[in-house]
């Protein structure tokens, strides 16, 4: 069994399409309506639902949060500068984490984490 698909709900769809595509390599394969939906395809065929929510931004559980993890050090350093260099909000940089080396960032309400498992 492997998990399929998760759906997000967001303020903004159009912003979230331009995050997963540009800096995770999701591809967007189908938007319905004027960005009320959108279904990205990633890696392993999993897809990610975007969902627009009409009162703003949602309220996730404070720990709730994805995580893209890399496959080396590096990759996750070149992400941080990728992210910061194009205008997003990253704070603290890549650093040991636990039993991993990353960081974490806020897009709207949601945590996403970008790590590497080195042990």
């Amino acid at each position: 069994m492997k998990l399929n698909h998760i759906n997000l709900v967001v303020s903004n769809v159009k912003e979230a399409i331009y995050l997963f595509e540009t800096y995770f390599n999701f591809k967007c394969t189908d938007i319905k309506g004027d960005n009320i939906v959108a279904v990205l395809k990633g890696a392993d065929d999993f897809i990610l639902v975007i969902m627009a929510n009409k009162d703003g931004a949602p309220a996730y559980p404070s720990a709730f949060h994805i995580g893209f993890m890399q496959n080396s050090m590096d990759a996750v350093n070149e992400l941080y500068h990728k992210l910061k260099t194009g205008g997003i909000t990253v704070g603290d940089e890549p650093r040991k984490i636990r039993d991993s080396f990353g960081f974490y960032f806020n897009f709207e309400n949601i945590m996403i984490e970008v790590g590497y498992y080195y042990l």
